[in-house]
């Protein structure tokens, strides 16, 4: 069995998509509708400026639009859709786009002002986040109990947990858990994500998802929320919203598939952190980064898979 997975933020690169824009039919209609929806964001993916790109307003539709483009290229190239998909926090809008529980067109409108929004309800310097290595989130948890200002955001590998919450917040956290020996390491991010400081987020973005139908998804597509798949179109809406506030629980997302019996993992996007981040948490499975035609032409011809540019 195979499950796609999507990228979130921080897989961004400056030239991500131009092999595909160059080597699929597919996938270049796709950039080109992206391109269609919010001008400017295909020249801004392949030439940059790295700063311009790395904005969450930017970064967020053009990882969507990116890992969308790979999927489409995939199924082009004769690939057979998985039996699953899962998306690392934002990416869980780019699954439900490559599942048609929303268009394309619909899922950058929104993602674009997810991630304004997101920049917004928090202002600048007052939040942070940080990565937190070489200890379980049990651990952590005990550790920054009672601190104010603190919450787990993304529990990503066994013994790596994001921590996110105020700058203040974040500081105190970092000292003691340096103290007991865990390394903490301050990620480059303009806001506080997967915390309850994002409600004001949350709020504003809940009245623009209402007035999008979606559909039942063709193939299951995890929730960050829940780790479970979810296929009611209402619940998938309300858990978008919910995982603004929430944190991302991807490694029971990764166990949960692998005892649904999923032994093949496919990343489609930019990047290879998902990749890394199976291998550091399942064994006896194999993951892979699909990022350009000829990485998906490889696959599909191990896999025993007719190819058709």
């Amino acid at each position: 069995m195979v499950a796609a997975l999507f990228p979130g933020q921080g897989s961004q690169a400056v030239g991500m998509g131009r092999a595909l824009y160059q080597g699929s039919r597919a996938a270049r209609e796709a950039l080109e509708r992206a391109e269609a929806v919010l001008p400017g964001l295909l020249r801004l993916m392949l030439e940059g400026p790295e700063e311009e790109l790395r904005l969450t307003v930017n970064q967020q539709p053009a990882l969507l639009a990116v890992g969308y483009a790979a999927f489409q290229a995939y199924l082009e190239a004769g690939g057979p859709p998985p039996q699953f998909a899962a998306g690392h926090s934002l990416g869980e809008w780019t699954a439900h786009v490559a599942a048609g529980t929303l268009s394309l067109e619909d899922g950058l409108r929104l993602v674009r002002k997810r991630g304004a929004y997101m920049q917004e309800a928090v202002p600048v310097g007052a939040g942070a986040m940080a990565a937190v290595l070489k200890l379980p989130a049990a651990t952590i948890q005990e550790l920054i109990e009672g601190l104010e200002g603190v919450e787990i955001a993304n529990y990503n590998a066994p013994e790596q947990t994001v921590i996110s919450g105020t700058t203040e917040g974040i500081a105190q956290a970092t000292e003691r858990l340096k103290a007991h020996r865990a390394r903490v390491v301050p990620l480059a991010v303009s806001a506080p994500f997967h915390s309850s400081l994002m409600r004001p987020a949350q709020q504003r973005l809940r009245s623009e998802l209402a007035q999008v139908r979606l559909h039942p998804p063709r193939f299951p597509v995890y929730s960050n929320v829940r780790a479970q798949p979810e296929e009611d179109p209402e619940q998938i809406r309300e858990l978008l919203l919910t995982q603004i506030t929430h944190p991302v629980r991807w490694v029971e997302t990764l166990k949960d598939l692998q005892a649904r019996g999923v032994r093949t993992y496919l990343e489609f996007g930019s990047g290879q952190v998902l990749t890394g981040l199976v291998g550091r948490t399942l064994e006896g499975v194999e993951a892979r980064a699909l990022t350009t035609p000829e990485e998906i032409t490889r696959y599909l011809q191990e896999a025993g898979c007719e190819k058709r540019w």
